[in-house]
């Protein structure tokens, strides 16, 4: 007969503080690179920039997805983004061009540098299993969303 596996205690154990910090940075970070994303798709002038941006939106929100399911029932993850974040995708609206993709593809380095920089800490140093396995399997994903927009960026 099947009896309760350990497994569903393992899942319920919360999550320490550094690791909840992480959680809540991955996935606002997650949020924002998929409405920027959004937004290159529509208002970029550069197809690869517009290309970059189609990618942003599906490989962050599998990533987001996977991170909700993750931590379901021991942390809520936030639906919409910060004041300061949303404020800065309204700025961008209203961005058009090579101005728009200056400005994102400028973003996109600065945002993905500090993103694999955090996730290969967090599949260092994370106290629970699910988590560091989820940071070090996105990783090469991040990995190749930095190499991709900075030869993007040497390309304007």
């Amino acid at each position: 007969m099947a009896t309760n596996t350990p497994a569903s205690t393992v899942t319920a154990t919360p999550l320490t503080k550094d690791d909840s910090n992480f959680v809540m940075e991955a996935a606002k970070g997650g949020m924002m690179e998929v409405q920027a994303g959004q937004l290159a798709q529509q208002n970029a002038q550069s197809q690869r920039v517009k290309d970059f941006g189609g990618m942003m939106v599906t490989d962050h929100s599998k990533a987001n997805d996977e991170l909700k399911s993750l931590v379901s029932g021991r942390l809520t993850i936030p639906d919409s983004l910060s004041g300061a974040d949303q404020k800065h995708i309204n700025s961008m609206k209203n961005m058009k061009g090579k101005a728009f993709d200056k400005h994102y593809i400028s973003m996109m380095v600065e945002d993905h540098q500090k993103d694999v920089a955090k996730f290969k800490k967090a599949a260092a140093n994370c106290n629970d299993a699910q988590l560091k396995t989820w940071a070090s399997n996105t990783l090469p994903t991040l990995q190749k969303h930095l190499d991709s927009v900075q030869a993007i960026k040497k390309g304007m």
